[in-house]
């Protein structure tokens, strides 16, 4: 047979190698390029960008602004609906005219047509003065005075005060500064009263802890927040029923390891790549609604490359499908049927070749952190995604942006107890305010009660 010598000349392949190298840096360059254009025009975009330096809607283009508005012609609509009798808290009768206000002739009796108006009270402060009888005892030569109900010993404020101190406070966003104004009492004094009723309530996180460590399913999630001027975070670990806050200086994972533990826990944790997440003692969900941007992401900036457009075109529809499936409210086997080919879809993608450097980078996290990326497969009560935590922190984070933080190491303690036990107390009942103030009016009228109980226990 024919022997063939295979030669090459080394100065030409080292030629062609350079080549390969400076194409593929083009390529490279010029997508960054179009991105800076894109940016210099529109402003900053992509899923990381702040809202605040989103760029503003585009005006309505002109044939849109000629529609018509309001109702299509032949819908009924729905109109005012009707109060039920049973929210009417006061009913008045207004006399009429005895005169016409044209003629001045006399007006004869027709009946009554009623009629119901939604109206508000001004919140204000209320200062009350009691006249507490005293009593002597004749054989121990005591002296008992009466207590008034709704008030803790030696409180300043009423529990209806503090409880609304409090609920506007640190669950509907409402500054100190505009309750002082409201109330006309100080700031000073306002916060010694919730700092005062923060340590009433400081055995009650500890309880809900334990809870939270025992739930199936758990989530977690943390923000930026200043503490006294210094950068520090917020983190946020919470289920269906219960929210645990904690503000502390570190990012560290020794903050969830203070929450979690050591020994192994039950249950399944939801959160993003985060590493200080990553000794949790449970089963871990990765986060797909993260993975999913950074995907799309990778679409923006090489929207020219075929094989990353093919990527996230077939990849995107998946990771967006796994987070919808619980949704759809399918019976168990049809969820697992469901479950187990969108996973099928998924790990097939994942395992296909690719050449570009930005699909491996995704297709590596799911093949090295597979044990983390499929537990939603398994239950339809596993998320794919962690928008419960995300959710529940966005009002904190709107706290943030008005406020700058805390202002002492206090003012953070307080907040991680008051919001942890009124924003659970809040995913237990729709009233919020009564049973708070109940759980306040039973405290005080006997301070040794456990105020767990006296919060949860009846909600």
């Amino acid at each position: 047979p024919t022997k063939f010598q295979l030669t090459y000349c080394p100065g030409c392949l080292k030629k062609q190698l350079v080549i390969d190298r400076l194409q593929e840096e083009i390529v490279r360059l010029k997508a960054r390029l179009r991105y800076q254009e894109r940016t210099a025009k529109e402003g900053p975009f992509g899923s990381s960008t702040p809202s605040a330096k989103v760029p503003l809607k585009a005006n309505t283009p002109s044939e849109n602004s000629q529609r018509r508005g309001g109702a299509k012609p032949g819908h009924g609509g729905h109109g005012r609906r009707d109060i039920p009798d049973a929210q009417v808290t006061r009913e008045e009768s207004v006399p009429g005219p005895e005169q016409c206000p044209y003629c001045g002739g006399p007006l004869d009796p027709k009946g009554r047509k009623p009629r119901t108006i939604i109206e508000v009270d001004p919140v204000r402060k209320e200062v009350i003065r009691y006249e507490l009888e005293q009593r002597d005892c004749g054989r121990c030569h005591r002296t008992f005075t009466a207590r008034p109900a709704g008030v803790f010993a030696k409180g300043l404020f009423g529990n209806q005060l503090l409880t609304h101190l409090a609920v506007e406070h640190y669950v509907q966003g409402v500054t100190l500064g505009h309750l002082s104004v409201q109330l006309g009492v100080g700031q000073g004094g306002l916060w010694a009263a919730l700092h005062q009723l923060a340590r009433r309530l400081a055995a009650v996180p500890p309880r809900l802890l334990l809870e939270y460590r025992r739930a199936p399913v758990k989530h977690a999630d943390e923000t930026g927040w200043r503490n006294d001027g210094h950068n520090g975070y917020a983190w946020l670990f919470c289920t269906a029923l219960i929210s645990l806050f904690r503000f502390r200086q570190s990012r560290s994972a020794s903050v969830a390891q203070e929450v979690f533990g050591t020994k192994r826990l039950p249950g399944t944790l939801v959160v993003d790549r985060y590493n200080g997440y990553n000794r949790a003692p449970c089963s871990i969900q990765y986060c797909y609604a993260h993975l999913l941007r950074e995907v799309q992401d990778l679409g923006k900036e090489f929207p020219e490359v075929g094989e990353v457009s093919q990527f996230v075109g077939g990849f995107a529809p998946l990771l967006a499908g796994a987070m919808k499936l619980r949704a759809q409210e399918f019976r168990a086997t049809q969820f697992h049927q469901q479950a187990l080919e969108l996973k099928a879809q998924i790990q097939g993608l994942v395992q296909a070749p690719a050449q570009h450097p930005g699909i491996q980078k995704i297709q590596n996290i799911f093949r090295e952190k597979a044990a983390r990326l499929y537990h939603w497969a398994k239950s339809s009560a596993i998320p794919a995604d962690n928008n419960r935590a995300e959710r529940e922190l966005r009002p904190l984070v709107i706290a943030r942006k008005i406020s700058f933080g805390s202002q002492s190491e206090q003012g953070a303690q307080t907040r991680e107890i008051l919001m942890t036990v009124l924003h659970t107390l809040r995913k237990r009942t729709h009233d919020v305010f009564g049973a708070f103030k109940r759980a306040l009016d039973a405290l005080a009228e006997d301070e040794t009660r456990d105020p767990f109980k006296l919060l949860f226990d009846s909600s």
